[in-house]
């Protein structure tokens, strides 16, 4: 993203942050409105130039979103408007054009369901539509399409009103390489939210998929800038720095295998059509994302969504709330009423076999005592492969969230296998003390970046190789064993089924936590009991004559 249209965008927010526009969730959303409809309109320009080249007949040709008496509604149509009549007709007329679109455009019309323009101020609305008008969408890659969004979406990150933030992408990409998608995969977040997870597996598949792909730290190409670094010379300074690839995907031979394998559901609508324009413009125009409650028997969900199957699963679900009993899905592995249960319970009813899932969870559910938790742990001990447990600092989500949290990452297994698990199989902990931020500090709204600690680098490492070894050989030493004196702090460790469940199937990585013993000293016992004795003489005579001072006064 060049420099020019990272000023357009800074501009863009400026104005929408001084016309009053200053909920983040709000202000994307409106946002989204607008750069849909002007990639619509660029879109309507490329079919009208195939109809001339094929000869088609203009009027009868279905495929036009915008037909001659509905030439009104597009972009470089209105857009030269101003002032109240610009507001209300893009508000009453536009709007109402797009949502109708049913048969035309199903998705089109989906997105524009119930929109509401809550830009009010004309000359607001006015500037910020000439900015967009600036930006010529189509003749920019995906990337880069990509990169705009992104940018309006660190936004979201820098706040928490009504509770919605975005997982950072440091975990995002540490959980999408754990469960290493592939071209073909299904992937799915029942609680999507602005598709961050589908963005970041999709990147991942594009990168495996590209004759050359390149390498970002997470911090994003602008740090790099700054540093006036090439990657190399960072990494060279930071030997543990965080990054992820990213490619082009040209040598994916079916680009719409990789569009119609991708699914989100996310109970907000505002959070539904950020996410939905997040993906068209990462190139996904055919993702099946909808708004819905994954949870409830009444939420919206067909008959499809409940029983369909998926071979990746990656999700933050919402941590607190509890839901009525009688709205919950009955077909759910767990009689909980708390979401957090729910939304695991969610996710391994919708693994497919040999699927795999990697979910952020509050550390709460990983020790609950209550007949809920319990049960639910055992049967995804039992039932499934758990692989892993990652302890997260308990900072990973500050400013807006304090709860320590970890990420589970498990498996199906297939229909033939053995589902009673032997209790001599085992199940990895990893206890990242450090992100690649200040896990205390708090500046700007953010925490400041420590590149240099990210204990993430190391963590994928050995996950690299407990993978290669088809999950046999967790790295670390066996859960609460003695450590010889002197040894270094562990980070990782594993603990046996038979362990787990002899401790209520307690899934907190600390309580497996293997000990250093202490050092024996080296002087002679016998010597440090003398050197004891003559201290307790010395007191016992300071007292005696205290004492006797003491009686002197009296």
């Amino acid at each position: 993203m060049n420099a020019e249209i990272r000023r357009k965008l800074r501009r863009i927010t400026d104005i929408l942050w001084a016309g009053g526009v200053t909920n983040p969730v709000t202000y994307i959303e409106q946002l989204s409105y607008l750069i849909y409809l002007k990639l619509l309109d660029e879109e309507e320009s490329q079919r009208e130039l195939q109809i001339r080249m094929t000869g088609a007949d203009r009027n009868g040709n279905s495929r036009l979103l915008f037909p001659k008496q509905a030439e009104r509604y597009r972009w470089k149509i209105w857009r030269f408007k101003s002032g109240v009549d610009l507001r209300d007709f893009l508000r009453d007329e536009v709007f109402s054009y797009m949502a109708s679109l049913h048969k035309e455009e199903p998705q089109v019309a989906e997105y524009f369901r119930d929109a509401v323009l809550e830009i009010v101020d004309p000359n607001v609305l006015k500037q910020v539509i000439d900015e967009i008008d600036s930006i010529e969408f189509r003749k920019l890659g995906t990337d880069v399409k990509g990169d705009i969004f992104e940018y309006f979406l660190t936004h979201l990150g820098q706040s928490a009103l009504n509770g919605q933030f975005r997982t950072p992408r440091q975990i995002r990409t540490m959980m999408v390489e754990m469960v290493n998608p592939d071209l073909g995969d299904t992937i799915y977040d029942p609680a999507c939210g602005t598709a961050g997870f589908l963005i970041d597996a999709i990147e991942y598949i594009l990168a495996k998929y590209s004759a050359e792909p390149g390498e970002v730290p997470i911090y994003g190409e602008e740090w790099l800038e700054k540093r006036n670094q090439t990657i190399e010379e960072a990494k060279k300074d930071i030997p543990n720095l965080q990054t992820y690839r990213k490619g082009s995907g040209e040598e994916i031979p079916d680009w719409g295998l990789l569009e119609n394998s991708i699914y989100g559901i996310d109970v907000s609508r505002q959070l539904m059509r950020i996410s939905m324009m997040n993906l068209v413009l990462h190139g996904i125009q055919k993702a099946h994302v909808k708004r819905a409650n994954t949870l409830s028997e009444l939420g919206g969900m067909t008959e499809d969504d409940l029983h369909r199957k998926y071979k990746v699963i990656l999700s933050n679900p919402p941590f607190a709330g509890v839901l009525p009993k009688e709205s919950i899905r009955k077909d759910l592995p767990t009689n909980s009423k708390k979401s957090e249960l729910l939304f695991l319970g969610v996710m391994m009813k919708a693994l497919a076999p040999g699927g795999r899932c990697a979910v952020v969870v509050p550390e709460g559910l990983l020790f609950g005592s209550s007949r809920a938790h319990v049960d639910l742990r055992r049967k995804l001990i039992e039932e499934y492969n758990l692989h892993a447990v990652i302890s997260l600092p308990a900072g990973v989500f500050k400013p807006y969230a304090g709860v320590k949290t970890g990420v589970l990452v498990f498996s199906k297994p297939f229909n033939g296998e053995n589902r009673k698990k032997k209790r001599d199989s085992k199940v990895w902990f990893y206890e990242v003390r450090n992100d690649g931020f200040d896990p205390d500090k708090i500046a700007g709204g953010v925490r400041p970046e420590t590149p240099e600690k990210n204990d993430i680098p190391d963590m994928l490492q050995n996950w690299r190789i407990y993978r290669e070894a088809s999950f046999k050989n967790p790295p670390g030493d066996e859960a609460n064993s003695v450590l010889e004196p002197g040894s270094k702090d562990p980070r990782c460790w594993w603990g046996t089924i038979k362990t787990i469940a002899e401790n209520e199937y307690n899934l907190v990585a600390r309580h497996y936590k293997p000990q250093i013993a202490e050092n024996v000293p080296d002087e002679d016992p016998a010597q440090l009991i003398h050197e004891a004795l003559e201290i307790e003489q010395e007191i016992a005579t300071g007292l005696e004559k205290l004492l006797k001072e003491v009686g002197a006064m009296e």
